[in-house]
């Protein structure tokens, strides 16, 4: 990574991995006294730091690790097949806007219909191909912002997917391992600090493998997906791709000759005699 910390870094991998972490995390926080900073507070910082950096790279990992299979299940990458001339997600005149426009980068024509029908697998390779180039030429985030935001709320929604198992299984452990003290601890004491924290942490354990069940789902990745291939696709009539050239300027009227006092025009507005 050129910036550990930049945008997609932050928000589309490392989040989604506070995020399935949490129970662990409030697990960890009730075992070290907030009473005093000390060295030990900065040791745990700093290795808190690092196991970050750790679990977004595993957020990654998981996410290009079911990527696949989504892919399949949408039939293909949302980018390649709303270029295809069978896909109804555009209409006719639309669709011809983005083949011509990825004709002229690629320099070759786009697949016709007919084409498409008879060898679907290389039109999808074109399509691909044209794809590819607007990927590459829409990296700066200042030109294509919006395309940026689309792109980090997919990375969120399929990494966040691919760690919804492990978050379940993390769940289950810290639960039992709660449960497990409590056991040992019985009666549990609710006036006493630690019990009253154990607890808050068994029912944030539960409502997060709720939250993981109802809100991390294939359709939210598979929504994010359709938005960012729209907007990628929309980034043909950027101006900054050359999408949208400037109409020619006006053609500049003659210059009339002004009136004199008299309401007559001067010598350079005389006719010839």
């Amino acid at each position: 990574m050129k910036n550990p910390l930049d945008a997609y870094t932050m928000k589309a991998r490392l989040v989604p991995a506070i995020i399935a972490g949490a129970p662990a995390f409030a697990f960890a926080a009730i075992f070290v006294s907030w009473g005093k900073i000390g060295l030990t507070h900065a040791i745990a910082g700093t290795a808190l730091t690092v196991l970050f950096a750790a679990f977004a790279d595993v957020a990654r990992r998981r996410g290009k690790a079911i990527e696949p299979k989504l892919i399949e299940r949408m039939g293909g990458l949302p980018t390649t097949t709303t270029l295809r001339h069978r896909d109804e997600t555009y209409d006719a005149d639309a669709k011809a806007g983005f083949h011509a426009f990825i004709a002229a980068k690629l320099a070759k024509p786009a697949p016709t219909k007919e084409e498409e029908i008879a060898d679907p697998t290389a039109a999808d390779n074109y399509y691909a191909r044209g794809v590819s180039w607007l990927r590459e030429n829409t990296r700066d985030a200042k030109k294509f912002e919006i395309l940026l935001n689309e792109n980090i709320s997919y990375g969120f929604r399929r990494n966040l997917l691919g760690l919804k198992l492990p978050g379940f299984i993390l769940n289950a452990v810290i639960i039992a391992t709660c449960l497990a003290i409590f056991w040992h601890r019985w009666p549990i004491d609710l006036s006493n600090g630690f019990d009253t924290k154990l607890l808050a942490v068994v029912v944030i354990a539960v409502l997060h493998a709720l939250y993981l069940a109802l809100f991390v789902t294939e359709a939210g990745v598979f929504e994010a997906a359709r938005t960012y291939a729209r907007q990628l696709l929309l980034c043909t009539q950027s101006p900054h791709l050359g999408g949208q050239p400037k109409p020619p300027a006006a053609a500049r009227k003659p210059r009339m000759p002004k009136a004199d006092a008299t309401g007559s025009v001067g010598d350079s507005g005389r006719r010839a005699s």
